[in-house]
């Protein structure tokens, strides 16, 4: 017959919104070991796995501390509550706690003062997913719980059950599946997964069940909002009209989940560092960015399959993919991460896809930079400024077969100032540059062929001509870019733009840009309210009004 060997979690602390899927290894009839689902549909030798989840309810009220997320909570900011801002970032577990996050926490006190003095009422975020009701206290604790019906993997809808009570604590039966996700009833609270062998006929259970326990179930994190701040005249507040002839772009480095790993970041703890988690919270923050346009980086071929086209389809976006070509060359067949495209299908319509191949251009110098190329380390200068001018010729033999309006946007692993960065925003690179010093291959010579004729400008340097100091201090004034968007512990600075054609597109508004009082104390990322170690850059275009030749 079957039997269960092992129950694991892959982490033990449950948030609000990711689905919990338990790790069960069974053994089969034949000896085999397995992690395979036996269900009841298709029973192996006569018996199944059944499952349940139960939430085990305590008499007494519990509120997270909104900096410690797996702590309870022993003093709440009243300021907070005085201010309305979201009671979940009103508590905290401990005064050094309260001390230590104040520089941060005393951004929301301020931006709510500033949202009610310049609108009258709370300003609504372009950032949808802090539009919630949710608080740190779950107040349905008694045995008179409302009946709510619950979804979880693909259990039919069902109330929830009172199954036990016992000193204080009831037993409620939350899921009848595998796999669970916590709902907003579950915060505070410690979950039970039983997972029990069942006789296909006579459906009785057969030897004792086997059962965990998680932590205690956490909301979901949430950053301070990211507003959207105009660069002309016209007023940007909330959520943006696309309708008004203008569209917005969205450009972000979603950090790869074969790149995440404790090593590299040690400091984010391992629960959202998870990819279970990290897709769920990456996936709230750029939908609701409702972006008409969306440019992602780093994204894993197989979560670009299962997870990101089909999520995004969800929300009217089609797809489109470039896979990185590495294992052509090493013979690796990990994951390969690539750029993936989206765009909203009532907006635009797919004509015709052009791929820049580095490689395929690299072996036409030499076969030795095209293995170079595939292993290139961030102090390869010469070749991430080869890997730019390709793509820029490319882009321009585009612009001469199409006259539209472009955007160059990604991670160019390239700090401003840097030659890369001068040959995209310049057009072209000083002879003296220091970034040409090392160039053992040649692929750099003559200086004087980097260069290109679009009119590319880097959409966040408008920060720079404008006069919204606040932004201002976020901008590097030596290179009109922002002083950062990738934040880790080793390295701050910014390698993410947005370049667009000036010739044919104005920029109306920005993605306000992050300070350090918009990060918690001695945090880096990514975190457990930001799931990447980049910041995602968004921008508000309008096309130029098109001149008759």
């Amino acid at each position: 017959m079957v039997s269960v060997l092992r129950v694991h979690l892959p982490s033990d602390i449950p948030i609000v919104g990711c689905e919990v899927s338990p790790y069960v290894l069974i053994r089969l009839p034949d000896k085999t070991v397995s992690t395979e689902d036996v269900p009841e549909s298709l029973p192996v030798d006569g018996h199944f796995l059944r499952y349940k989840w139960y939430r085990i309810q305590s008499d007494k009220k519990v509120a997270i501390c909104s900096v410690h997320l797996s702590e309870q909570a022993t003093l709440q900011c009243l300021g907070c509550v005085k201010a309305k801002i979201p009671v979940a970032k009103s508590y905290h577990c401990t005064p050094k706690c309260f001390s230590d996050a104040w520089q941060h926490h005393r951004v929301l006190h301020e931006r709510a003062a500033s949202a009610v003095n310049e609108n009258g009422n709370e300003e609504e975020d372009i950032y949808g997913r802090f539009n919630n009701t949710t608080s740190g206290i779950n107040n349905n604790n008694n045995g008179n719980t409302s009946v709510q019906a619950v979804v979880n993997g693909t259990t039919p809808l069902y109330p929830a059950a009172v199954t036990q009570r016992n000193g204080g604590e009831t037993w409620f039966e939350v899921g009848r599946s595998k796999t669970y996700t916590p709902t907003a009833d579950d915060i505070g609270h410690v979950l039970k997964f039983e997972c029990v062998v069942v006789d296909s006929e006579t459906k009785l259970p057969v030897g004792q069940p086997n059962t965990i326990l998680t932590s205690r179930v956490i909301p979901a994190p949430s950053p301070s909002p990211r507003r959207m701040i105009s660069v002309t005249n016209a007023d940007v507040a909330g959520h943006l009209d696309s309708s008004s002839g203008t569209f917005t772009v969205l450009s972000y480095n979603v950090l790869c989940d074969s790149y995440a790993t404790g090593d590299l970041y040690g400091y984010c703890p391992s629960w959202s560092l998870s990819w279970p988690y990290r897709r769920q919270n990456l996936l709230r923050e750029i939908v609701g960015y409702l972006a008409d346009i969306v440019c992602l980086q780093e994204v894993q071929s197989d979560h670009f399959e299962e997870f990101f086209a089909p999520e995004l389809d969800k929300h009217g976006y089609q797809a489109l993919f470039k896979r990185r070509t590495t294992e052509v060359y090493n013979g690796n067949n990990q994951p390969i991460d690539g750029c993936a495209t989206f765009f909203r299908r009532d907006r635009f319509s797919h004509v015709k896809k052009y791929e820049v191949e580095f490689n395929k251009a690299a072996q036409s110098l030499t076969d030795a930079l095209a293995n170079t190329h595939v292993n290139v380390q961030h102090d390869l200068k010469d070749v991430k400024l080869w890997q730019v001018h390709t793509l820029l010729k490319g882009l321009e033999k585009i612009a001469a077969s199409a006259d539209i309006p472009m955007l160059v946007c990604g991670d160019f692993n390239s700090v401003p100032g840097s030659a890369p960065h001068a040959l995209l925003a310049m057009g072209k690179v000083d002879p003296m540059h220091p970034d040409l010093a090392v160039d053992p291959l040649g692929i750099l010579r003559p200086a004087t062929k980097l260069t290109h004729t679009l009119p590319l400008v880097s959409a966040y340097s408008s920060f720079a001509r404008v006069g919204y100091e606040q932004q201002k201090k976020r901008v590097d004034p030596n290179t009109n870019e922002p002083l950062f968007t990738n934040c880790t512990r080793d390295f701050i600075g910014t390698l993410d733009y947005i370049f667009y054609s000036a010739d044919s597109l104005t920029v109306e508004s920005l993605l306000e840009l992050l300070d350090e009082d918009s990060l918690r104390k001695d945090t880096a990322l990514p975190s457990p309210e930001w799931s990447s170690d980049h910041i995602a850059l968004l921008a508000e275009f309008r096309c130029k009004p098109r001149t008759r030749r």
